[in-house]
């Protein structure tokens, strides 16, 4: 063989053995189709003791072997990902998220001004923003339908950086609000319900969204959760009020959404013994909960200390006129109409949060993200300060309903979620002890997704 074409043959086999991953800067770099995590304290998302000194081998798309420094060889041509000093864990999840909206506070100016940027402009945005943040999972519940499978699938390529999207289109609910017809999804009687809920799922939706759905019929709502369970799709509701848990419940609703009832000290005695008497069914799965804390724990902190709202992480991806547009419209936190009961209902957060763990339900990490002055880029690490530190609960405990338990409710559990062999490599790594300091996650080192480092 002669030397040119031995040269030729060694540069194809680089090329063949070589992925292309997006730096911290966007740009794309070169990097070994094997890597090693080498050094740090593994949080494996099982729940069991931290591994020390731990090594994660990932070959493409996989995890193919997890260990120790001592007893893991790591392969000879691997990249070498020094983890020292670091806890490495799954991916984050964050199981409410809004990628058309991005903190402004003005809703119906938002709707009537954008929509013809969601999915080519802020969709992508908000998705990059929550991968930087070390959300590798994400459940996005409430966007216009194609826009939502465009994203989604777009991710899914390869074309666009973001987390794994679940996606559930548009709401589902008795009657739009006015001006949100493209996203509200309206009802007229349970056959009504039914064809809704097939032509989502015909459209490829991962999830059923139900609001306000004390609004409906009860024949209507059990159309709803019946049609999406025979198409294999699970379905969140909205838990504002106890009428809305009630039917909920009746209907078989497997996810509710939000610490809700306004101003009230705690859930009501008869609504709580629904919910614990569904929790304690067992042999149809665990009953779901996604609290959404945060954003109502932390405004009176942010109104009064605004400097977060100038950090440059939410403005990534967004071209300089959205900018100031969110800008402007949050420019008077103490001025803005959608939280000024809220002083009056963050007293009762606690008490509510502590009913629903002692009911049995499973808690997930999810933080409405989008909402105004809550950013894709820092909600998902507030959410789980405030259950640690505000909250009292184990760290450990804050990061499996940020890994494990989302992945069971989503039912791809023996894909990702945990860290262990055969799973998606989705991992991320933070200098320092998280299960000590949890607001470390704040400012996440690395981020790898299906294999492929993003930061």
């Amino acid at each position: 063989m002669s030397k040119n074409l031995t040269a030729r043959v060694c540069l194809l086999g680089l090329v063949l053995t070589v992925l292309f991953t997006l730096g911290p800067s966007g740009s794309p770099v070169l990097a070994a189709e094997t890597k090693a995590l080498v050094g740090g304290t593994l949080i494996d998302g099982y729940g069991s003791h931290p591994l020390r000194n731990s090594v994660v081998l990932i070959e493409g798309e996989r995890i193919t072997a997890v260990g120790q420094v001592d007893t893991l060889p790591v392969p000879e041509g691997a990249e070498v990902i020094s983890t020292e000093g670091m806890t490495v864990l799954p991916g984050l999840w964050d199981m409410h998220v809004h990628l058309m909206i991005n903190g402004h506070s003005d809703y119906a100016h938002w709707d009537k001004t954008y929509p013809e940027q969601f999915e080519s402009v802020i969709m992508p945005a908000s998705a990059r923003q929550l991968l930087l943040a070390g959300v590798t999972s994400a459940r996005d519940l409430g966007a216009p339908l194609e826009a939502s499978i465009a994203v989604r699938d777009a991710i899914n390529r390869g074309d666009i950086p973001g987390p794994t999207l679940y996606v559930s289109g548009p709401f589902i609910q008795k009657t739009p609000y006015p001006g949100t017809e493209l996203f509200r999804w309206g009802v007229n009687g349970a056959e009504d319900a039914r064809a809704k809920v097939r032509n989502l799922a015909e459209a490829g939706v991962d999830v059923i969204k139900l609001i306000d759905q004390d609004e409906m019929t009860l024949e209507e709502l059990v159309a709803v959760v019946d049609e999406a369970h025979a198409q294999q799709l699970t379905v969140v509701g909205h838990a504002h009020r106890p009428e809305e848990i009630r039917l909920g419940l009746a209907a078989g609703v497997d996810c509710f959404e939000h610490t809700g009832l306004a101003t009230a000290p705690e859930y009501p005695a008869e609504v709580l013994e629904l919910i614990r008497e569904r929790a304690a069914k067992m042999n149809i799965g665990p009953l779901f909960w996604t609290p959404t804390i945060e954003g109502l724990w932390n405004y009176e902190y942010v109104r009064d200390n605004p400097e977060m709202l100038d950090d440059p992480s939410w403005k990534e991806g967004l071209p300089a006129e959205i900018v100031d547009d969110i800008r402007v419209s949050i420019e008077y936190p103490e001025r803005l109409p959608y939280f000024q009961i809220t002083p009056d209902r963050k007293p009762t957060l606690a008490r509510k949060f502590r009913q629903l763990q002692e009911a049995g339900v499973k808690l997930l990490i999810g933080t409405d993200s989008g909402i105004p002055m809550k950013f894709h880029s820092q909600s998902t690490w507030n959410e789980l300060d405030i259950w640690v530190r505000e909250l009292g609960v184990h760290p450990m405990e804050a990061i499996r309903s940020a890994t494990y338990w989302p992945a069971v409710l989503m039912g791809v559990e023996d894909e990702v979620g945990t860290i262990a062999e055969g799973k998606f490599a989705d991992i991320i790594a933070v200098r320092g002890d998280v299960l000590r300091y949890i607001n470390l996650l704040q400012d996440v080192d690395l981020v790898i997704k299906h294999g492929v480092r993003y930061k």
